[in-house]
């Protein structure tokens, strides 16, 4: 097949590095551009991603529906006028196109072109999501990841155990592409404590003098207890000096671990997004490859800068499925763009906030089951693990929280009624609370098996 191209073939490196430089360049380059810089570079890149994105049918259709015409991009607030569209809006694709749906710009058919990735997300109460990426797809999200892992305090040459689990999902690739291929890492694959149990990772993570353990903020705890377990001090005895995670309780991980837990923000098909600096004044958008917005999630509307509502996120590098206002569903807040103590005038986003589909209308107030956690992990007593359940109880919605205690059990009806009382004081409406034992809830959360835990069940 004298037409099949390799990788190195696809890609043109250099280009790569220019358009989008790895770490530590970054921090000296992209990071540090003017206002107009940054527009000028979004602008032009925006203009020759809608250009590609009008090929593939999904988006046509919609955009034809809508009467967006991607020649009419002069300005990025010209973006507004393109139609958002939700994960349920793939589905739809899917089961009328299947398996891949028509969001794709390509198929396993142009492998022979440039070589590629496919990883699935959801299939839990359906078909699983395929995202395609070509080679470049990888290497510039794995150049994204870079930079944030890079920032969070791992360097070229570190042992990093990788622990997010390795298998349809695109998690645990995501750290390893960028931890091999663009911060010369060596990396120890141990996948997540189903695959290589925790007493071992510790004990890798001894031996092999690990500077970093990726996983969730709850499995890195667990971690921390089982070297207490074997008698060792997790701030003296290991050698973390990055928590490179974005799910977790931050204060507890820096107590434990005794270095600083910067947040970011990323999802499965684009990697990283946006990573926090030492000012921790909000999260730096990557804005050579991303424009981010923030919309009502009910109506769609734009939400002024400060306001939390959904994510819609506009990729501005893929040549794979194009990411073209993809309202994520995730919630969060855009600050102005103002110069931050750090030096850069790149916009910056609030953390993430919880999910917007997961909202539920409890007599009358909107509850989200990640606010609810946060609110009930500020009581005494209860460890960083929780999940929420919404039920339809005698005609009427309910919520029950569920967190863990490593408390004697004789306090555990104490913290309960501390748990309800914290609820009800902050949110007007009464919340049932479960208390339970440590591991108790891992069967809910997934905890073991999936790239991130799970903390709600609708039942109702």
């Amino acid at each position: 097949m004298s037409d099949l191209r390799r990788a190195w073939q696809a890609v043109d490196y250099e280009l790569l590095e220019r358009m989008y430089p790895p770490p530590p360049q970054y921090l000296d380059t992209a990071y540090l551009a003017s206002p107009e810089e940054i527009e000028r570079v979004q602008l032009e890149r925006l203009q020759h991603r809608a250009r590609r994105a009008a090929t593939i049918p999904f988006h046509a259709k919609r955009w034809a529906e809508a009467g967006f015409d991607p020649r009419d991009l002069r300005s990025l607030d010209d973006l507004w006028h393109a139609p958002a569209y939700t994960v349920d809006d793939i589905r739809q694709s899917i089961e009328d196109h299947p398996p891949y749906g028509d969001y794709q710009a390509i198929t396993p058919a142009d492998a022979v072109d440039e070589p590629m990735r496919v990883f699935m997300s959801g299939g839990t109460t359906g078909a699983s999501r395929p995202t395609f990426y070509t080679w470049w797809d990888r290497e510039v999200g794995a150049v994204l990841t870079a930079r944030g892992l890079y920032m969070q305090g791992i360097r070229p040459g570190d042992v990093v155990l990788n622990s997010w689990a390795y298998g349809l999902h695109n998690g645990a690739f995501s750290f390893d592409e960028p931890l091999t291929r663009w911060l010369n890492c060596a990396v120890l694959t141990t996948s997540t404590g189903n695959v290589t149990s925790t007493r071992k990772q510790v004990e890798l993570a001894r031996d092999y003098r690990a500077t970093a353990i990726l996983t969730t903020g709850d499995y890195l705890l667990r971690i921390a207890d089982e070297a207490r377990a074997m008698g060792l001090d997790p701030k003296t005895d290991l050698n973390i000096r990055s928590l490179a995670t974005n799910i977790g309780d931050e204060q507890t991980l820096e107590d434990t671990f005794g270095v600083p837990c910067y947040s970011t923000y990323g999802f499965h098909e684009v990697q990283y997004v946006s990573v926090e600096c030492p000012a921790r004044q909000g999260l730096h958008i990557f804005e050579d490859a991303f424009v981010v917005q923030v919309v009502d999630p009910d109506t769609g509307e734009p939400l002024p800068d400060g306001e939390t509502g959904a994510l819609v996120v506009t990729e501005l590098y893929k040549t794979g499925s194009a990411q073209f206002r993809y309202n994520i569903m995730d919630l969060s807040f855009l600050h102005p763009r103002e110069q931050c103590a750090c030096g850069s005038w790149l916009r910056r986003m609030g953390r993430f906030a919880g999910r917007g589909d997961n909202m539920v209308k409890l007599r009358g107030v909107n509850v989200w089951p990640e606010a609810l956690g946060k609110i009930a992990l500020e009581v005494p007593g209860t460890t960083p693990d929780y999940f929420v359940r919404a039920l339809r109880i005698e005609g009427r919605d309910e919520m029950v929280v569920m967190v863990a205690s490593d408390a004697d059990p004789a306090q555990h009806d104490h913290i309960r009624a501390a748990v309800e009382a914290r609820l009800k004081e902050r949110l007007g409406v009464r919340i049932a609370v479960d208390v339970v034992r440590p591991g108790a809830l891992d069967d809910l959360t997934e905890l073991a098996t999936s790239p991130k835990p799970k903390r709600f069940r609708d039942e109702r």
